[in-house]
């Protein structure tokens, strides 16, 4: 996804480059052959070329909302996964019972942290058809990375480490079985998410649709020094250039939008968004950390009075 807010001419233009290097072509031989062909009429009515271009400008508007539709419904998805991701960890926080603040207890809770942050950049990995296991290492133990390199499915096999670890847990009496079910149901929204972007990653836009509306759009560039030529002679030419870069940019929008999960500047920024669910989610972990470092102090330090007071009465 692009971040700057200025885009430069050059990264624009060089979008529809070869379209604009044809068209330049094009209209220069057409110019030249009306100038050295005088007697030959080649004019139509400007009326023609209008109507088709009325027609196309129609037709790219309704493909550009449907391109933003997906581009904006897998937005509005991984915003959700934002927001389950932080009430995963806050459930498993808040759920399991530590009333001593164990080592344990405190691991478990960083380990789960760890492995959603890892389901969150596996996604986006896997979405963009990259290596879903190489940006998640440093995040899961020896034991959980044997497990999922033996599954193709990366972020489902974190999905069920997340169930293996509650099913134990449970068995443990470190969670109710309520407590159990409300998390099961956090993974199950968390699972919805992850189908719901291998839909619209899966679901190819309409081949035929998108062909026919180019055809369309280069006939109507083919037509239109036509009705131009003779009113404005070689002036036609950069006109024509301007009118066809429009269309250009506006159907290679559409095309860039209606994918976005092929890593291109367009691109919902997955990596962006999982670095942020990271910063959130180990600070709610580290904030538990400090709990039990302190919880830990206060014992040291009641066990170092109630010592010293046991050696006052012995003496």
């Amino acid at each position: 996804m692009l971040l700057k807010k200025k885009i430069p001419l050059k990264y624009v233009l060089g979008k529809i480059k070869l379209e604009l290097a044809l068209v330049f072509s094009y209209t220069v031989l057409f110019e030249i052959f009306h100038h050295y062909f005088i007697n030959v009429n080649v004019e139509i009515p400007i009326a023609v070329p209008a109507i088709i271009g009325t027609i196309i400008s129609l037709l790219l508007a309704f493909k550009s909302n449907q391109a933003y539709d997906r581009w904006w419904e897998a937005r509005i998805i991984w915003g959700s996964i934002v927001n389950e991701s932080r009430t995963l960890v806050r459930q498993i926080i808040t759920f399991y019972k530590d009333p001593d603040f164990s080592i344990e207890a405190n691991d478990f809770k960083e380990k789960f942290a760890k492995r959603q942050i890892a389901w969150c950049f596996s996604l986006g990995e896997s979405l963009r058809n990259g290596d879903a296991i190489k940006p998640i290492k440093h995040l899961l133990t020896e034991e959980e990375l044997r497990f999922v390199k033996n599954h193709k499915h990366i972020p489902n096999a974190l999905l069920v480490l997340h169930a293996k670890d509650l099913h134990r847990a449970r068995n443990q009496k470190r969670i109710t079985t309520y407590q159990q079910v409300e998390i099961d149901n956090t993974l199950t929204r968390l699972c919805d998410a992850m189908g719901k972007c291998e839909r619209i990653k899966n679901t190819v836009f309409p081949t035929t649709y998108s062909m026919y509306i180019h055809f369309t759009l280069c006939l109507f560039i083919m037509l239109l020094p036509f009705g131009l030529i003779s009113l404005l002679s070689w002036f036609a030419v950069p006109l024509i250039m301007t009118i066809a870069a429009a269309f250009f940019l506006i159907e290679k929008m559409a095309i860039h939008l209606q994918d976005p999960f092929e890593n291109k500047p367009t691109d919902t920024p997955m990596t962006t968004i999982a670095n942020a669910i990271e910063k959130n989610l180990m600070q709610m972990v580290n904030e538990y950390r400090n709990e039990f470092e302190i919880h830990d102090e206060v014992s040291a330090k009641n066990e170092s009075i109630k010592m010293e007071r046991q050696t006052y009465f012995v003496l």
